[in-house]
């Protein structure tokens, strides 16, 4: 641990490092380390419910921003208040309205109040959900909580400029980049370097030579938890040595080791650092060390717990702001009266910014609970006999300090029961106040999971396939091999890439001879690396591209579950329509062979994902129309494609390029008025063999092929269906207790076609365990031909025993 003052750098540094700007870097500081101090007092104060700040980070951030040019992205985490306030991406009256949690957008715009403090972002979407321009503004991805989560999204956003520079001619690129010369600038914590995450992006970083300027800042814990405990020897510069570039080299990373309390040498850096990774668009790590964090962790406990008494003494004397400080006036920068008149400015202008955003929190709040307060006292008048009861409830929430909306629905509820058989008007005076804040809480809330904007894919127009009589049959795989090459011709930002895709064309050809056709920029393999993929997706489609990821197998997309559930389907709607990233993820699953190659592990998809549309196509035309459809849309989806389909042959439509099949509208593949098979994907088949046997013993069964399971049925078909039947049978290869549960909810209970059935609906399932390897394995361990005619006519006995007699 140095101490030595001596070791400070000398103040040589650019010429427009003027003394202002200098001491404006330092008001800086002072004002985000004080904006760190009152957050954590209005949490204590129980204003706020938690917070998480960037003390003890701000000097080296104010260097990084010295480098930081308008078109460069950031994808950081929780630290980094200082370098938002630096590039003027967030005000101090924004950082207390995220602090309290203010829902509305105009005061908190990076989440609309939807995350918590120091979770920050830009808003690269207008009104109507189009693209701005992104080249004349500094760029922040939205945060996420999990801890090494933005570095997956950092490679997509570094080769977003390499494929800008190399396909300078796609359409509308001089809004997304200025010839390539972009950095993605990346930030992370010392511990989550321990991270699988961090090392799978740093790896692929190095190996796509992106120009990524990663900091990882240094305080030497994890919490509570040492660095000894986090990191082999203890130290990151020299683990990170195996990535450093040799002289006169391409390939690795500038790697770079600094002290965070050290002005100079931070702005040196940092400037050195990235004219570097702009000019030859390699890839570099600062590592900043001996770095403090003087209040803790979070307000969730004090680090006076586990750093020793030596260590606390240390981070005292060589806090950054008071390192900076004391540099300045050993330069004759300033003088130290100057500088505690700055300090005393910056703390008021902290306090005022505070006040403001807690006024501008509070009003609309105030509004809501006068107006309820007004109702109440009417509907005590109109209703004498509930007067004591509504004047009890009226009471407690007027004396009530700060209250919050759901204070204020609960005593709304309240006042309902009281007022319930005693007086419709004014019982519907209260409630109607309730209904109002319940929508408009919908609206704060809820809104934006998926588009809602004209690209919605719900609203793409749907075309229906067209076959010629004398159509031409094709293996599953060419058909997909057509639709892949007419979209990559006509849709000039689609960059494909994954496993096996670029060389082979993908492990079932459906991309045969387009990368030679497209070029290796636009199909593209990877490395064994399924959390990047999905990263370098997201990356790229916040940038304007229009990624298609592979995930080669079902079974490996649990590698990149997180990344696609915490960043990729949360993304529009923890920013509130604020970001967007239209990412389709292809992959292949169902039947195969063995524990790793035929999962169907839908049930957790399904609910890990909502943010996502999830196709399920039973053939690869039907896989077609939804990718056609996806593309014209601005919402991500997974799409799986039935993995034992591809040489299947299917009659090929004469309209390939142009069909497109609307989402959440099952389709009917078979008529019948005994009872409704619900299904999806492989299990089709499946059903249509078993409905055949059915038929030869008096069944008629109706089979329903869902296509999508987000969105389920958006038009109740599968009810209607039922209407008609009376009974259900839920079919499909997850689980007991998965997709199968879900489909039922959606139906018997959204759809509310409960009311229809005269016998209790059944499903049919995989095993509670994986599939076992082999023929037998598979036929014993998933839904087969067999087990499905037992189900239905076990159903169709219980109704008439006499002609459904037992099988035996």
């Amino acid at each position: 641990m140095a101490n030595d003052r001596r070791q400070r750098t000398a103040p040589s540094l650019p010429e427009h490092f003027t003394r202002d700007s200098i001491v404006r870097d330092y008001r800086l500081a002072v004002r985000s380390r004080e904006a760190s101090l009152l957050g954590r007092k209005e949490v204590f104060s129980g204003r706020a419910k938690f917070g998480i700040f960037g003390d003890g980070k701000e000097v080296a951030q104010l260097a990084l921003a010295r480098a930081f040019r308008a078109g460069d992205w950031r994808s950081g985490y929780y630290r980094d208040q200082t370098l938002m306030f630096a590039l003027g991406l967030l005000t101090v009256e924004e950082f207390f309205a995220q602090l309290y949690a203010d829902a509305d957008v105009e005061h908190e715009p990076s989440s609309g109040g939807r995350q918590m403090t120091a979770h920050f972002a830009t808003r690269f979407l207008d009104a109507d959900g189009s693209w701005r321009s992104q080249i004349d503004s500094y760029n922040s991805s939205a945060d996420v909580s999990p801890t090494g989560s933005q570095m997956p999204r950092l490679v997509g956003l570094a080769q977003a400029s390499k494929v800008y520079r190399q396909l300078p001619e796609i359409p509308g690129a001089d809004r997304f980049s200025k010839q390539g010369n972009e950095i993605a600038f990346g930030m992370i914590g010392n511990a989550s370097c321990a991270e699988g995450m961090f090392w799978e992006a740093l790896n692929a970083i190095g190996v796509l030579e992106v120009p990524a300027l990663l900091s990882i800042w240094d305080d030497g814990y994890g919490i509570s938890v040492p660095n000894e405990h986090q990191i082999t020897k203890q130290n990151l510069s020299e683990l990170l040595r195996g990535f450093q570039r040799s002289a006169g080299r391409e390939d690795g990373y500038d790697i770079y080791t600094v002290r965070g309390w050290d002005y100079p040498a931070l702005c040196e850096t940092y400037l050195a650092a990235a004219e570097i990774v702009r000019r030859e668009h390699l890839p570099a790590v600062v590592h900043v060390t001996e770095m403090t964090q003087p209040q803790g962790h979070s307000t969730s406990g004090s680090h006076e717990r586990y750093k020793s008494r030596e260590r606390l003494t240390w981070e005292q004397e060589f806090d950054c702001v008071a390192q900076m400080r004391l540099w300045m006036r050993e330069h004759d920068l300033a003088e130290g009266e100057e500088l505690d008149e700055i300090e005393a400015e910056e703390k008021a202008t902290v306090r005022s910014a505070q006040e403001r955003a807690w006024k501008a929190f509070r009003q609309p709040i105030e509004a809501e609970r006068e107006a309820l307060v007004e109702r109440l006292d009417a509907a005590a008048e109109a209703v004498p006999e509930a007067a004591d009861e509504l004047g009890a409830i009226r009471e407690q929430i007027a004396k009530q300090r700060n209250p919050l909306r759901r204070d204020l629905s609960v005593a709304a509820l309240e006042a309902r029961i009281a007022l319930r058989e005693r007086d419709g008007e004014a019982l519907e005076l209260v409630a109607e106040w309730h209904r109002e804040q319940r929508d408009a809480a919908a609206e704060r809330m809820s809104s934006h999971l998926m588009s809602e904007s004209p690209r919605s894919a719900l609203a793409v127009e749907a075309v229906p396939p067209i076959y010629a009589e004398d159509a031409e049959e094709l293996n599953g795989f060419e058909i997909l091999n057509r639709c892949f090459d007419a979209a990559l011709e006509r849709e000039p930002r689609l960059i494909a890439f994954g496993e096996d895709l670029g060389k082979l064309g993908d492990v079932n050809q459906g991309f045969a001879g387009l990368q030679e056709k497209y070029g290796e920029v636009r199909v593209a393999d990877t490395g064994i690396r399924e959390t990047t993929i999905l990263g370098q997706a997201i990356g790229l489609a916040m940038r304007g591209l229009r990624p298609l990821a592979e995930v080669q197998y079902l079974d490996y997309l649990l590698y990149c579950l997180q990344i696609m559930s915490d960043d990729l389907a949360t993304l529009r709607w923890r920013t509130k329509a604020g970001q967007m990233a239209p990412v389709v993820v292809r992959t292949r699953g169902h039947r195969l062979e063995g524990v790793w190659h035929a999962g169907s592990p839908m049930g957790g998809i399904v609910h890990l994902l909502r943010g996502l549309y999830i196709c399920v196509p039973r053939d690869m035309t039907r896989a077609a129309g939804m990718y056609n459809t996806l593309l014209a849309s601005d919402d991500p989806a997974l799409v799986v494609e039935v993995l034992n389909g591809y040489r299947v042959k299917e009659r090929l439509p004469r309209n390939l390029a142009e069909m497109r099949l609307p989402l959440g509208e099952p389709e009917i593949l078979r008529h019948g008025s005994d009872v409704t098979i619900v299904t999806y994907g492989a299990c089709c088949a499946i059903v249509e063999r078993a409905a055949d046997l059915l038929s030869e013993v008096g069944i008629e069964a109706e089979i329903v092929d869902v296509q999508t399971l987000q969105p389920f049925d958006r038009h109740g078909r599968i009810a209607d269906s039922i209407r008609k039947t009376n009974r259900v049978v839920f079919v499909d290869e997850d689980v007991p207790g998965g997709a199968t549960a879900f489909m039922a909810a959606e139906v018997l209970e959204r759809q509310r076609a409960f009311f229809w059935l005269d016998a209790e609906p059944r499903t049919v399932t995989s095993r509670a365990h994986r599939p076992a390897y082999g023929s037998d394995g598979d036929y014993f361990s998933k839904p087969n031909r067999e087990e499905v005619f037992e189900a239905v006519y076990d159903l169709m006995r219980e109704a008439d025993p006499r002609r459904f007699p037992p099988l035996g």
